[in-house]
């Protein structure tokens, strides 16, 4: 692009420029130099090229006979005008009257003197901290308020470490009696559960009703319900043989079972019902994957909003060979088989089949049942005599949500089952 500059010069803007094609601004915190032009500029750059935001840190040295400089584009010592705006250089061809301009970047040029040693380096000062220094002014200089304040602290530092001792002590008896691997099982324990917690729809323990524990807008807010009128129009259309090729290749053995046994009756139902179905075969998708690209549900025709969601709500942003990648860990499968769980709960009369959930996520059964249970659902596995009358060749454990909620103790559970073995 040219820009007609008066009648005698133009300008000349060039095109996109990557950061070592940049020309260099340079400031010298010192004052000006004198004879510049004895000065050797040597440019550094990061070797880490594949890390964005390292791939772009420079660092300058000028170097003269008398004196070094050193300047950076990064930390404490650069300047921050290189973020809030944009500088540009024009270099003027006095043949052709054209100025090419380029894209700049400022330096802010420190001198360095070799051997330089502050104060603060020496030994004294590494070991001495800053309340350490001030207790020495206040015994020093301090008027007789301060002294005493001081004294008063330090008598209640004895007496925390003699506290500290004394807890410690205790937790060597008890380690020495439980033993220190079954203190750090029941660590993890612990910390599983707080984390399956974190990773659970809202729950609202005190409703009146079993659907007000997990709201359905909790979980599909009524735009995102509207989104997926045409999808679920889709699923509702499935015919008997599409239904069976879906059951034998696998993987959505619940959504299937959904579908089969879909209500004749109430044409709102079946719509809700539908929607609800292809949203759970997304979850169930997802589950399976270990990394997600933008263009995933595109092939069966998910919405952008919903496609969002479960990008945003059930993956974890991660940082691998210079890109950013949506992957599902697997406390995000803990999620999903929560949020899951909770889906066919209002689909299913709050009772939910664990057994075709677990198979279809992809996780273990005692995982599901761990996720199951922090969810407060009453345990249900048929009798062995209707079991076997039905033909089934395993048992399949459900899941119900009754009022009040079940609270289960972890660790009594482990206890008893070790007991038993």
């Amino acid at each position: 692009m040219t820009t007609n500059m008066a009648s005698s010069c133009s300008l000349v803007c060039c095109g996109e420029e990557k950061d070592s094609d940049k020309a260099i601004i340079v400031r010298f915190s010192n004052g000006s130099v004198k004879n510049a032009d004895k000065l050797d500029f040597t440019m550094y750059k990061n070797t880490d090229e594949r890390n964005p935001r390292k791939k772009s840190r420079r660092i300058l040295v000028a170097e003269s006979d008398r004196l070094s400089y050193a300047g950076n584009n990064f930390g404490a010592g650069s300047l921050k005008c290189n973020n809030l705006c944009n500088y540009y250089v024009g270099v003027l061809n006095k043949e052709t009257m054209q100025m090419e301009v380029h894209s700049a970047q400022l330096f802010n040029m420190q001198p360095v003197i070799p051997g330089e040693t502050t104060e603060s380096s020496k030994p004294q000062d590494i070991t001495q901290t800053y309340r350490d220094k001030v207790d020495s002014l206040i015994e020093a200089f301090g008027t007789n308020k301060q002294k005493r304040a001081l004294s008063s602290r330090r008598l209640n530092q004895v007496g925390s470490d003699t506290l500290q001792q004394a807890v410690a002590k205790a937790a060597n008896t008890v380690i020495g009696q439980k033993g220190l691997e079954a203190l750090q099982q029941e660590v993890a324990e612990t910390e599983s559960q707080e984390e399956l917690t974190l990773h659970l729809p809202p729950c609202h323990a005190d409703a009146d009703k079993p659907e007000n524990v997990y709201l359905f807008d909790d979980l599909l807010s009524r735009v995102e319900f509207g989104a997926l009128e045409q999808a679920g129009s889709k699923m509702l259309a499935l015919t008997s043989e599409e239904l069976k090729k879906m059951r034998d290749e696998g993987g959505c053995l619940c959504v299937v079972k959904l579908l089969e046994n879909m209500p004749t009756v109430a044409e709102e139902i079946r719509d809700k019902m539908s929607r609800c179905a292809f949203y759970l075969s997304l979850l169930v998708k997802l589950a399976r994957q270990r990394s997600i690209t933008r263009k995933f549900g595109q092939e069966e025709g998910c919405p952008r909003i919903i496609q969002s969601k479960l990008l945003k709500t059930f993956t974890v942003e991660t940082f691998n060979n210079g890109r950013v990648q949506n992957i599902v860990s697997s406390s995000m499968r803990a999620k999903l088989a929560a949020y899951s769980l909770a889906l066919l709960l209002h689909m299913c009369h709050m009772t939910a089949d664990l057994t075709l959930l677990h198979r279809d996520l992809g996780i273990t059964e005692a995982r599901m049942i761990e996720v199951a249970k922090s969810m407060g659902l009453t345990l249900i596995r048929p009798p062995r005599g209707k079991a076997a009358e039905a033909g089934l060749q395993d048992e399949h454990k459900q899941a119900s949500l009754v009022l009040p909620l079940v609270k289960y103790d972890q660790f009594m559970e482990r206890r008893k089952r070790k007991k038993m073995l």
